[in-house]
């Protein structure tokens, strides 16, 4: 009797492992951006053809020229969807996978409060209300998000997003900029014209309408000011506008500029012979010199520096400390 039960708890042993074997496979397949498993890969790319696939069929619906092909269109549509949601249910079984410190039930309802799971299921929710209210129709553009979702695992995308974050603090300053500008010219230009125009400016609201398409473009022209004052103040919203927007584009592209730089130097100096790779330690005779300065006089090309426990990427503007560590290559 004991050897049965034995031989059961084995038998269920290894039907468990048969289970989490193709469990984890298919986990493996899912994930996105995994370079080294090609069937993933693939499966990325599949993915990207199907969510193309799907939003231009849905680009193409509503040409009313195109009405001939609305039931190719529908049935493509439905297809694409049935992808999408044979994806979700997979993403659901695997998710232990993906939150290995939860259990199975805890870990499947934290993939669907995730952002991925919220997206996944808003990607396949609109295909069973399509006749439905006007909000469940315009949530079939939440599958561009989709492509974000794939495309974000990968460096090219990685990029922009770490420089976002890198820079977020100088971004939101900017941002908060702009806000108070628009907030403080609305209200002026509300001043001086509403007794003018009281139809055109009837309250604040008309001149934060305003000062958006005169701050962020170049106006839209259906609401515009007609007195000295009002015009007066215009110009000179215009010119702070142009400043002010261009702000957040500078910290954005010298955030690029900073990454790129940042990649090609750890590339080239993987791309080096390690014996031409040098450590020291930072004396009292290159104590508080700078970057370039410690690397014209000891013929180096420095890439890391090391101080208490921290690594510091070289910059002009840094001054090397006693005891810091620099790695470094022999010119």
């Amino acid at each position: 009797m004991k050897s049965k039960n034995k031989q059961a708890k084995i038998a269920q042993s290894n039907n468990n492992s048969g289970e989490s074997s193709w469990r984890q496979k298919l986990f493996d397949i899912l994930q996105i951006g995994d370079k080294s498993n090609f069937v993933s890969r693939a499966f990325d790319f599949f993915i990207v053809i199907v969510i193309v696939t799907n939003i231009t069929v849905m680009f193409l619906q509503t040409f009313s020229q195109l009405s001939d092909y609305f039931e190719i269109f529908r049935y493509i549509e439905l297809v694409t969807t049935g992808i999408f949601c044979v994806e979700y249910i997979l993403r659901i079984i695997t998710a232990d996978y993906l939150y290995p410190t939860a259990g199975k039930v805890k870990s499947r309802l934290l993939f669907l409060k995730s952002f991925d799971g919220i997206v996944d299921l808003l990607t396949i929710l609109p295909a069973f209300f399509l006749t439905g209210f006007i909000a469940f129709r315009m949530l079939r553009v939440v599958r561009i998000f989709h492509l974000f979702r794939l495309n974000a695992q990968y460096d090219s995308f990685n990029i922009i997003t770490g420089v976002l974050k890198e820079k977020k603090n100088q971004i939101l300053s900017s941002v908060f900029i702009i806000l108070v500008l628009m907030m403080a010219s609305s209200l002026c230009m509300y001043s001086a014209e509403h007794a003018a125009q009281p139809e055109v400016f009837s309250n604040a609201f008309s001149g934060i309408w305003w000062s958006v398409s005169t701050v962020l473009t170049v106006g839209y022209g259906d609401i515009y000011p007609i007195t000295i004052l009002g015009k007066t103040m215009a110009i000179i919203i215009s010119f702070l506008g142009v400043g002010a927007v261009a702000i957040p584009t500078g910290i954005i592209s010298a955030g690029f500029v900073e990454s790129y730089t940042r990649n090609q130097n750890l590339t080239n100096a993987r791309a080096l012979d390690l014996n031409e790779i040098v450590e020291f330690r930072i004396d009292k005779k290159n104590a508080h010199k700078s970057i370039s300065e410690v690397e014209a006089d000891n013929h180096l090309h420095i890439y890391l520096i090391l101080r208490n426990d921290i690594s510091v990427l070289p910059d002009d503007d840094i001054r090397l400390l006693m005891n810091d560590i620099i790695i470094a290559r022999v010119l």
